[in-house]
C-alpha cells in the first residue's frame, strides 16, 4: 500500500526535486552532499557574522552565523535556531536563504547554530553544543543587540527535536530562560523507531529505516531502551511543566506526526500554552520549496506565530 494517493497534488512535484533514499553509513557522505534547488540568497538588508566560541568543556569550539537587520537599533527579539538532519547531516550555511528573509520579516536576531553530528560525534555533544550555544547568546546579547527577554528556540525535523531538548535541559539547569519553542515536525521520540506509526505516516523523505539510522547514530546504542535521555529523545521528559509557550507543526503524513501530537497533548495537559498544526496531504519537508498551497499556508502560520512570539 502507498499513501501517494494522499499526498497534496501541488507537494508532489517536491518528491522528484527531493527523491527518498534510504541512508546507511556507506550513503551518509552523500547525503550530507545533497541539496535541494534553493535560490540564492539575497542581501535583505541583513547583516551575518559568524563566531567560534568555546565548546563545551573539552569539545571543540562551537559556529555560531548571527543575522540582524541592518537598519535597526536598540534590542530585538532573538530566534535561537538549530538545523535538521536527522541528527546526522546539514549545516547553519545552508539556510542562509531562508534566515536572511526571516530575519528583515520579523525585525530580529538568528543565532543558528552549528552542532556537531552523529555518529562522529554521540549524545550527549550535538546539545552540550546547543546549549553553549545558547548561554554565549544570552551572555553577549548587549553586544548583539539582543533583549533577553525575547529569545526563543526554533527548529526543523532534528533541530526540533534539540530545540524541545534544549528547553528541557535550560530549565532543569537553571540556565537561559526562554521566550518561546517552536518546533517544525521534531523529531522528538526514538520509541518511533520500536513502535508503528499509523499507516499512511512516513513513507517519503523520512522513513522508518532512516528514522533508525538517526537515533542509533545519536545515541550509540539501538533505540527504543530504558535509560534514553530527555535530552536526547525530549518525548522522554515526564515532566513538560514550565517549559515556554509552544508551537508544533507537522504534516499528516509525517513519520513523527504521532509523536508530535502527543508531545502537543502532554504539553498541554502540563498547563504549557501549546499551539499544535497537522497539515492534510503533507509529509516530512513538505514546507521547504515555495509554492504548494499546504506549503505557502504552513509558512504563513510559522511567521505569524513566531511575530507573536518575538513581542
Amino acid at each position: 500500500m502507498t499513501s501517494l494517493p494522499l499526498v497534496d497534488p501541488e507537494l508532489r512535484p517536491l518528491l522528484d526535486a527531493w527523491p527518498t533514499v534510504m541512508l546507511t553509513a556507506e550513503s551518509l557522505a552523500a547525503l550530507r552532499a545533497r541539496a535541494l534547488p534553493l535560490p540564492p540568497a539575497p542581501d535583505g538588508g541583513v547583516d551575518l557574522e559568524r563566531h567560534r566560541i568555546a565548546g563545551p568543556s573539552g569539545a571543540p569550539d562551537v559556529s555560531l552565523h548571527i543575522y540582524r537587520p541592518r537598519d535597526t537599533s536598540g534590542s530585538l527579539g532573538c530566534i535561537y535556531h538549530i538545523h535538521g538532519g536527522g541528527y546526522v547531516g546539514g549545516a547553519a550555511k545552508e539556510l542562509e536563504v531562508v534566515h536572511r528573509p526571516l530575519a528583515a520579516a520579523l525585525n530580529c536576531v538568528i543565532v543558528s547554530v552549528d552542532y556537531r553530528l552523529a555518529p562522529e560525534t554521540v549524545f550527549p555533544g550535538a546539545i552540550e553544543d546547543c546549549y553553549a550555544g545558547l548561554v554565549w547568546t544570552v551572555t553577549n546579547a548587549d553586544d548583539l543587540g539582543i533583549d533577553v527577554t525575547r529569545i526563543g528556540v526554533m527548529g526543523e525535523s532534528a533541530g526540533g527535536g534539540l530545540a524541545a531538548a534544549l528547553a528541557l535541559m535550560s530549565r532543569d539547569r537553571g540556565g537561559p530562560a526562554l521566550a518561546f519553542q517552536h518546533l517544525t515536525y521534531p523529531m522528538i521520540d526514538d520509541r518511533t523507531c520500536v513502535g508503528e506509526p499509523h499507516a499512511h505516516a512516513g513513507e517519503f523523505i523520512w522513513t522508518p529505516h532512516n528514522n533508525r539510522f538517526g537515533w542509533t547514530a545519536l545515541l550509540g546504542h539501538e533505540p527504543g531502551g530504558d535509560t534514553v535521555s530527555p535530552y536526547a529523545a525530549a518525548a522522554r521528559a515526564t515532566d513538560l511543566a514550565g517549559l515556554p509557550p509552544t508551537f508544533i507543526m507537522t504534516g499528516a503524513l509525517d513519520l513523527f506526526v504521532d509523536e508530535d501530537i502527543d508531545y502537543a497533548r502532554r504539553l498541554i495537559g502540563a498547563g504549557v500554552p501549546t499551539e499544535l498544526h497537522v497539515h492534510p496531504g503533507a509529509f516530512h519537508g513538505f514546507d521547504l520549496l515555495p509554492g504548494p498551497g499546504v506549503a505557502d499556508r504552513a509558512q504563513a502560520m510559522r511567521i505569524e506565530a513566531l511575530r507573536r512570539a518575538l513581542r
